[in-house]
């Protein structure tokens, strides 16, 4: 088949932009023809994409590019000037002309599209080139949490943006059950709707990048056992409980803590870091391309989010052979470790309890071995011939 894969671009820490080049090499290593069409053509992964994957820069500038295609809306258009003329119109909005002249030139037998904005330009864009090709729309977190621990007004409307358009998408996939069940709750939208698929996450050459030299001086011989945390510096991860925790169990014995990530909340977090009295055991480099190195070595990844869709990192780690430490939030961790049985769960915002779970994590790791046959579960094979299987179902049904 010809497969487009459309985002707004690959810039961000991990998650939906990893998602997505994993599942277009996926694609491609199952024979398929693969497109990834990106709204801006930027982004840390560009990289990483396999050579067999065509990549279509959209080169987006502004969203009222999307002015082209006003009149051409029909129902659609008093809701479009809606989002284009908020106060902080999404660019990728603008896309919306180049993703229709591509899809009509194209005629690919299938999109798929991630993250709410992007999904709802494709749904339009395929209307409008006038093409068959089903769209399917992946929903990489929780809408409802999201919204209520958000201040920002375009993060609001997606609950309105999302019953305009995600109806007339072909299938939406949730990347877990708990994404899915809050989506067909907060949309109305029938079961058979809503289809779940676990991300692509494994790569065969994890293991190969996870034993690659590290040379970071915490790493050595006889030093104090890392805490590693990974994503962006953002108020859903929820670093200042991970750091309350953090100095908690450092009272029990010498840590060192390793943020990898970043984001527009580093300087609030280096304030609490240094009220805290632990800045002299914290290392925030920043992203970095593998963290996989130090997934291998640390003593134990901890997640301590709010709120997620499936957190990617807990099963990089879990691949890795990294005991983990989860907060039990809304959607993905009580999937991914089973429950507790890969990793204790903690309450969200409760720092006294991620320090304890962090410390017995530590007095009594899981079996590494274990661990890395769990994060099998989630590899590229099995989610894109799940993807493939959900692509021909509904071709078949259109």
């Amino acid at each position: 088949m010809y497969i487009a894969l459309f985002m707004r671009s690959l810039q961000g820490s991990g998650g939906a932009e990893r998602v997505m080049v994993h599942l277009a090499r996926g694609l491609s290593e199952q024979g398929h023809r693969v497109d990834l069409v990106l709204a801006r053509q930027k982004g840390h992964f560009l990289d990483q994409i396999p050579g067999a994957v065509r990549v279509i820069d959209l080169n987006v500038r502004s969203p009222f590019v999307s002015l082209l295609s006003f009149f051409k809306l029909g129902r659609d258009t008093r809701f479009w000037a809606r989002m284009l003329f908020a106060r902080k119109p999404h660019f990728v909005l603008g896309a919306l002309p180049g993703l229709t002249r591509y899809l009509r030139q194209t005629r690919p037998d299938a999109v798929i599209s991630a993250m709410d904005y992007p999904n709802a330009v494709a749904i339009v864009a395929r209307r409008l080139a006038g093409v068959k090709a089903p769209v399917i729309a992946t929903v990489h977190s929780t809408l409802s949490v999201e919204v209520a621990h958000s201040q920002r007004r375009r993060i609001k409307e997606q609950p309105r943006v999302n019953r305009r358009f995600y109806p007339q998408a072909d299938a939406l996939v949730a990347v877990s059950q708990g994404v899915a069940d809050d989506l067909q709750r907060i949309l109305s939208l029938p079961a058979e709707k809503v289809h779940t698929i676990y991300n692509p996450v494994v790569a065969p050459e994890l293991e190969i990048q996870a034993a690659q030299p590290l040379s970071h001086p915490w790493f050595a011989d006889g030093e104090p056992p890392v805490v590693l945390a990974v994503g962006g510096l953002k108020p859903a991860k929820d670093f200042p409980t991970l750091f309350r925790a953090f100095a908690r169990a450092r009272k029990d014995r010498p840590l060192r803590l390793l943020v990898l990530g970043e984001g527009k909340l580093r300087p609030s977090l280096m304030r609490l870091a240094a009220e805290l009295d632990i800045l002299d055991d914290l290392a925030m480099p920043g992203f970095v391309e593998n963290p996989f190195q130090y997934l291998s070595r640390a003593a134990v990844f901890v997640l301590s989010s709010k709120w997620e869709g499936l957190p990617t990192v807990v099963i990089e780690a879990l691949a890795c052979g990294c005991p983990v430490v989860c907060t039990d939030c809304p959607s993905g961790p009580a999937e991914i470790l089973e429950n507790g049985r890969y990793g204790p769960l903690v309450p969200v915002g409760d720092a006294q309890a991620l320090a304890d779970a962090i410390l017995e994590t530590l007095d009594t790791p899981a079996d590494r071995q274990r661990l890395q046959n769990r994060g099998a579960d989630f590899s590229l094979e099995a989610a894109s011939q799940k993807y493939v299987k959900l692509i021909n179902r509904t071709r078949h049904e259109g």
